[in-house]
């Protein structure tokens, strides 16, 4: 580079002909080569360890009576966690960090100063069941002092703001606040928000100073929105039961939505769908209402039976009843073709699913595959009460949590269901990914009994009625050795009304459309063999 010396000395080991303190007015100081090159130099960094000792409750043991009970030594010394997401302040003065507790009962917020290394705590958010995975967004305001976060305290996802010792709450009720932008100004949060139902998702404001909720859009079906640079316009992505997303302009203020795009075919638009109606299930568990989308024909001839298909979502944590496009478009598809050929369909929300606050996410903590199964039997009763459902000509199938739970219908409840098809099925817990499982079941070591209660392998003697295990072989979510394991299983048990249908090029997620058609020409033939008159 032209002018610059031969050995910059930007590198001299002597910081006196190393660089010199400037300050340009308006600007921070830096230090800029005495040797003619310009270029900042900055003086080599300073580590330090942060100690994590200031954080409320570092010490506590939430696990302390299980591991007592498994004859494990006690906690000794603070539980270890993991620094989860850093925020840094716009000047570079201080930081805002996220920490969660290895064992998941615990999130906190702290503040760090870089000049000293230390930790300040700003919030804890404590679980006895486990932090949720969702609902952790924080940062700071364009103020650079007052920090806003998530969190399920109240026992919903809501807005807060920590400035200075003084904690507001902007946002409250039985709904749930996500995926918070905050105006330019930092006078204004948008959010999502499902205010009117569970289900119902709309963009929604409300002034950083406190104040009220405003819906800006009213479009149901809002999946996420961007907030443009200046503030004044919001770019939302939205859907409908039969609409795959598209995009729409909203001014910030709110209004009438200006249509962006619409993907749909001409042929897509010409079919005729069956829209879902969402309807309440009442809970005979205490557990108030079932949330659910029942696929039926427009009016039920009087007197006339229905045979049952309910279907179960998979992740357990994820909201399929919802006025959005829903991410099992092609069981939708597949619902559709069973109404039109005399089937009545119910898809749930079970406890476990996500939309409906803490407690309904926690209902499954330390026994997975119980909460859930009363709420699919109080379908059931509701179908057969209200919907002229037959009782005994009841199917259920799913895919991943879904497969996992159809094992459990089958084998805790014989006699139920008539016939259940498991798609890339969960058998045993112990084997699957410990991120996922040790939120809701702790570890196998600590906690064997819920591992027990909760696998499907278990149980496995209790299958009476006709089972359909459909599994991807390259699966690398739930591995095909669960549907080994369960085959051997059904073998040393002498089972003989089970089939294994393995997909050699498939993984979790099925992509080869050959695989998809003989997948649910199975399901069909299933259910048409033994649901039918």
């Amino acid at each position: 580079m032209a002018g610059v010396p031969a050995r910059c000395r930007c590198t001299s080991p002597n910081p006196a002909t190393r660089s010199s303190r400037t300050r340009a007015p308006g600007s921070a100081a830096t230090r800029r080569c005495r040797s003619g090159c310009g270029w900042p130099s900055w003086p080599p960094a300073k580590l330090r360890e942060l100690t994590f000792d200031p954080l409320p409750g570092l010490r506590d043991d939430p696990l302390a009576d299980l591991r007592k009970a498994a004859g494990k030594p006690p906690l000794d010394g603070p539980r270890p966690l993991q620094v989860a997401e850093i925020r840094w302040r716009g000047d570079g003065g201080s930081a805002a960090v996220m920490l969660r507790a290895i064992d998941n009962k615990d999130r906190w917020i702290a503040t760090v100063d870089p000049a000293t290394g230390t930790l300040q705590p700003r919030h804890r958010l404590h679980d006895p069941a486990w932090i949720n995975w969702s609902f952790n967004d924080f940062g700071w305001l364009p103020d650079e002092r007052t920090l806003w976060y998530l969190s399920e305290e109240s026992g919903y996802s809501h807005l807060y703001l920590l400035d200075g010792a003084r904690r507001r709450q902007l946002t409250d009720g039985r709904w749930e606040t996500s995926q918070v932008a905050v105006s330019p100004d930092g006078a204004t949060f948008y959010f999502l928000c499902n205010r009117a139902a569970p289900g119902d998702y709309e963009v929604c404001a409300v002034p950083a100073r406190g104040g009220e909720v405003r819906e800006l859009t009213a479009l149901d079906g809002v999946e996420d929105f961007s907030l443009s640079p200046r503030g004044d316009a919001l770019l939302v992505r939205y859907s409908a039961a039969y609409l795959p997303p598209q995009l729409a302009q909203v001014a910030a203020s709110g209004g009438q939505a200006r249509t962006l795009t619409d993907t749909r075919t001409p042929e897509y638009k010409a079919r005729r769908w069956i829209q879902p109606q969402l309807v309440q299930v009442p809970s005979q568990h205490g557990a108030g209402v079932i949330w659910g989308k029942l696929y039926r024909p427009q009016q039920l001839e009087p007197g006339r039976k229905y045979p049952i298909v309910m279907f179960v979502h998979g992740a357990g944590y994820l909201q399929n009843v919802s006025a959005r496009y829903p991410g099992y478009f092609r069981e939708q598809m597949f619902h559709n073709l069973l109404v039109d050929e005399g089937y009545i369909v119910l898809d749930l929300d079970y406890r476990g699913s996500e939309g409906y606050g803490r407690a309904w996410r926690t209902a499954i903590y330390r026994w997975m595959g119980q909460p859930e199964l009363e709420d699919y039997l109080d379908g059931l009763d509701w179908l057969v009460a209200h919907q002229q459902g037959d009782r005994d000509r009841a199917g259920i199938y799913g895919g991943s949590y879904g497969g996992f739970m159809t094992y459990m219908a089958l084998f805790k409840a014989p006699g139920v269901f008539k016939a259940g098809a498991a798609l890339r099925p969960v058998a045993d817990w112990s084997q699957y990914n410990h991120e996922y499982t040790s939120n809701i079941l702790n570890t196998p070591e600590l906690d064997p009994e819920a591992y027990k209660r909760s696998s499907p392998i278990e149980f496995a003697a209790g299958l009476k009625d006709r089972l359909l295990i459909a599994h991807g072989m390259i699966d690398d979510n739930v591995f095909f050795r669960d549907s080994v394991m369960m085959a051997q299983k059904l073998i040393e048990l002498r089972k003989d009304n089970w089939t294994l249908a393995p997909y050699p090029l498939e993984r979790h997620g099925f992509v080869h459309p050959d695989s998809w058609y003989d997948e649910y020409r199975r399901i069909h033939a299933l259910f048409e063999a033994t649901l039918k008159p």
